[in-house]
């Protein structure tokens, strides 16, 4: 790790594995929350125990995801303030409308809304585990997890938020996916326009699930 993030090509490397992994973790969280759409709670229930309290899940995969994500933002931040330091032109004085997107100049901004939302996100469900399970000590309920998660958008100003923040992440995936591919080496003319439109629809459709859920709980309170 310390080699990895000891140069600037190092630690774009170590960041575009954060990503790719974190990638991977948006499909298994939509398509386990595209769950409580379904007519039969239980089977989102289910599934939602199962996540919540196997081993392997609460003590190898979840310390991994938190520090994946934390590593992320934080190498994202650092490479931004080393590029602006080392930067002889500004981007003001460069033409920035020709030389690039308005999204690859501000992923800052919007890795910090997304830092932002998921600190909520976090405060809303994984913080409510901790003290369900470890402070309060509760008995498991199986049947629980459906009408918590159906409750936390029954507040206008919170489905507000999540669209706000899932919008901005589609911005952010749209820049970063083929960036993290660039970045672990995956260059060629073949692949490249593949994984380019694969990363449009990517950054497309993963939000739009996200938002699809918010509002359904929403409208079915």
């Amino acid at each position: 790790m310390a080699g990895l993030t000891s140069s600037t090509i190092g630690r774009k490397y170590a960041m575009a594995l954060s990503a790719l992994f974190l990638l991977i973790f948006l499909i298994l969280h939509l398509t386990t929350n595209l769950l409580s759409v379904l007519p039969n709670r239980d089977i989102f229930n289910t599934a939602s125990d199962f996540m919540g309290y196997n081993p392997f899940v609460q003590f190898l995969m979840q310390p991994i995801l938190g520090f994946a994500v934390l590593f992320h933002f934080i190498m994202g931040f650092v490479l931004e303030i080393k590029n602006n330091k080392a930067r002889p032109v500004k981007y003001a004085a460069n033409n920035p409308s020709v030389n690039s997107s308005w999204m690859s100049r501000n992923m800052i901004i919007s890795g910090a809304v997304v830092l932002a939302f998921l600190a909520l996100h976090f405060y809303d469900f994984w913080l409510h585990e901790i003290n369900y399970k470890y402070v309060e000590g509760i008995a498991p309920d199986a049947e629980r997890f459906w009408p918590e998660l159906h409750e936390k958008f029954a507040d206008i100003w919170r489905v507000a938020l999540y669209v706000i923040a899932f919008v901005l992440l589609g911005l952010h995936l749209a820049h970063g996916f083929q960036s993290s591919f660039q970045s672990v080496g995956a260059r060629h003319p073949k692949y490249t326009p593949v994984i380019k439109a694969f990363g449009k629809w990517y950054s497309i459709l993963i939000p739009a699930g996200f938002i699809f859920i918010a509002i359904f709980h929403f409208v079915t309170q």
